[in-house]
């Protein structure tokens, strides 16, 4: 089973009509103007719900993934090999082509091994090279051809696919099935980057910092203009660094880093402010989510591969530990920090300020979000052997989270309001051929050919490599390529935006440069398709069964009023007979509301006549505020819905 939306509506109302139906394709129709919501079952009732947002999203997770370029799983989409024996990926008529590798590129390309095509039995291969200077290297001068020469990775057990040219190779839609079906059903972007070169944490303070500089103190191998943190006393300056970080060190500000609690040597630790703080500052419920927060010492084999080539998870003995501290980037600073991993005080405080911190394992997510609790910003940090990263991860592991995370959320009520963002933190050294445009020189003995003099603080060259972008959501464009120029720092401007007014995090800091992702939204055009889709999580293709969830047929109404209150929705089949009343939105103090009609079901009110699969409907919106009735912001007209047919 799919659904079948229709999106349409006038003024600032915006719905979505769905019912359920057989379907093994997808596609979309433009058919009007307008916007829209989504599939979740009932009613979003967390405290995110209730905040003021610039757009209908009042929930924006990140699942911020590992070392992928964008032409290493996206290379030539959408035309997969398709060969037996592995899921086979076909696109809808009309997909929109890539920025990817056709023609010479393909078959004469400038570097020294040429680009080549990995199949699923592959999936686990050697990681690659990924420092800073590296990646500079091989972009040479955008030339970008001397990957193999500076980004070759070598393997360091039996199990890694490691033939020599390996950081030339890419995946296609028969193993990163997952990330095509989405990429098909939703938006993504071809021309979106690193915000820095180098490897996973200057990429991860980009995302909630903006910002690599402002370091107080860590290892000269890691971080340049700072001298390393002292073992232990005194604890480093929390304002005013003057180090910028540019490779992996672990955080200071966490028990589990190399040295422990007690020998800080081999740590970083950074100044200034990240979304958190700009966050915390306005009451925005929010959480890093990573998993194996809770217990340092868990460990994984990579289950979901080793299933896909005939080993037994259970004696292989190549395991890799859960929880990566330097993935963490909220450990780096000290007001920002979970320093022991204590355990938050309740669900309900989850999001909230209390011993936690907003630093919490992965299963605390689970347990706000199943709780109607799910936080207005989640940062969701798969453990390691899911995360994607070459060497200890791989693509079919990374795909079974991905798709059971999607799967999950797009059953709970904050689906009609929700917006998934799959980003990665570097490229892992795999080849790309697009240089990006440098928007931030720098000159020092680390880089090559990035400018005469540096851009704000040193040692910040970028944009660095290509990355997939994707945005996933009821509000998203479908079948979408976007090619706005954005970077990593990109999604932190999108919830600054949102919630914050357009607050940025500093003076220096990559959001006051970031392009927007909101093209890859759809906040006005109305269109005809299933914006929920359900995939296997090992094959990462579309199953024939629809989420738990919505059965029934509805339509959903976004709308705004000018005093805060509670939103409700009277229907009927005309608009002078409005006798129906709808579920009301949670709470009374906000002035956006999201509301799904699946029929009349408030007591006292007259009749109860349901809705029906084509069917057209009639409704108004009224908020209910502290001084009485309020006809919302479209002053009382009344506006129509069709149901789709079946």
């Amino acid at each position: 089973m799919r659904r079948r939306c229709l999106r349409s509506g006038l003024g600032a109302v915006a719905i979505l009509a769905c019912t359920s139906y057989l379907s093994s394709t997808s596609g979309s129709t433009p058919v009007g103007a307008q916007s829209v919501v989504g599939n979740g079952a009932g009613t979003d009732t967390s405290a995110a719900a209730l905040l003021t947002t610039t757009t209908p999203i009042k929930h924006v997770l990140v699942l911020f993934q590992e070392n992928v370029s964008f032409d290493h799983y996206f290379a030539t989409y959408p035309n997969a090999t398709n060969p037996p024996n592995e899921p086979a990926f076909t696109p809808s008529p009309n997909t929109p082509s890539v920025n990817g590798l056709s023609g010479p590129l393909l078959t004469h390309n400038p570097n020294s091994v040429q680009p080549f095509r990995l199949d699923r039995t592959q999936a686990l291969t050697c990681d690659q090279n990924h420092d800073y200077t590296a990646e500079q290297k091989a972009f040479d001068n955008g030339l970008m051809d001397k990957f193999v020469e500076n980004t070759e990775g070598s393997a360091y057990n039996k199990a890694q696919y490691c033939p020599a040219g390996t950081t030339m190779g890419y995946f296609d839609g028969n193993t990163v099935t997952a990330m095509w079906n989405y990429a098909q059903n939703y938006a993504m972007s071809d021309n979106s980057y690193g915000t820095v070169f180098g490897p996973s944490t200057p990429g991860a303070l980009a995302l909630t910092a903006g910002e690599t500089a402002g370091t107080a103190c860590g290892p000269s191998s890691a971080v340049y203009g700072a001298s390393a943190c002292p073992a232990g006393s005194p604890a480093p300056a929390t304002s005013a660094g003057t180090g910028t970080m540019y490779s992996d060190a672990d955080p200071y500000y966490d028990d589990c880093s190399k040295g422990g609690p007690t020998d800080k040597s081999k740590t970083i630790a950074q100044t200034g402010k990240n979304a958190g703080d700009l966050l915390n500052a306005k009451g925005i419920t929010w959480g890093w989510f990573q998993g194996g927060f809770d217990d340092c010492a868990a460990k994984h084999v990579d289950i979901v591969y080793d299933q896909s080539v005939g080993i037994n998870p259970a004696t292989d003995p190549n395991t890799t530990g859960d929880y990566n501290p330097h993935h963490q980037p909220f450990q780096y600073f000290l007001q920002t920090s979970n320093p022991h991993h204590l355990r938050p005080s309740s669900i309900a405080a989850i999001g909230q300020t209390d011993q936690a911190n907003h630093q919490y394992d992965m299963n605390d997510f689970w347990a706000a979000a199943d709780a109607g609790n799910m936080p207005a910003v989640a940062f969701l940090k798969a453990p390691n052997y899911q995360d994607g990263h070459a060497g200890y991860s791989n693509p079919l592991d990374e795909q079974n989270y991905i798709v059971t995370t999607i799967n999950h959320l797009q059953r709970l009520p904050s689906w009609n309001n929700t917006a998934v963002i799959i980003n990665y933190d570097d490229s892992d050294g795999w080849y790309d051929h697009v240089m990006g445009p440098i928007v931030s020189h720098s000159n020092t003995k680390l880089d090559v050919n990035c400018g005469a003099s540096s851009t704000g603080p040193a040692a910040r060259c970028g944009y660095g490599p290509r990355l997939p972008y994707i945005v996933i959501s009821p509000w998203a464009r479908t079948n979408y390529v976007d090619h706005t120029l954005t970077d990593q720092s990109s999604t932190l401007r999108f919830i600054e935006d949102n919630w914050l007014g357009g607050q940025r995090t500093g003076a220096t800091s990559f959001d006051n440069l970031a392009g927007s992702i909101t093209g890859m939204f759809d906040f006005k055009q109305a269109v005809v398709n299933s914006h929920s889709l359900t995939l296997d999580p090992t094959t990462g293709a579309p199953v024939a069964t629809s989420p738990a969830g919505r059965s029934s047929p509805y339509f959903a109404v976004s709308f705004a009023s000018t005093k805060p209150g509670q939103g409700s929705v009277n229907f009927g089949t005309s608009c002078s007979a409005l006798v129906q009343t709808a579920t009301s939105d949670a709470g009374a103090g906000t002035t956006t509301h999201t509301i799904t009609v699946t029929g009349n079901d408030l007591a006292g009110t007259v009749g109860n006549i349901g809705i029906t699969p084509g069917y057209t409907y009639y409704y108004a919106t009224v908020t209910t505020t502290a001084s009485g009735p309020e006809i919302d912001s479209n002053h009382g007209r009344c506006y129509q819905v069709t149901i789709p047919a079946g």
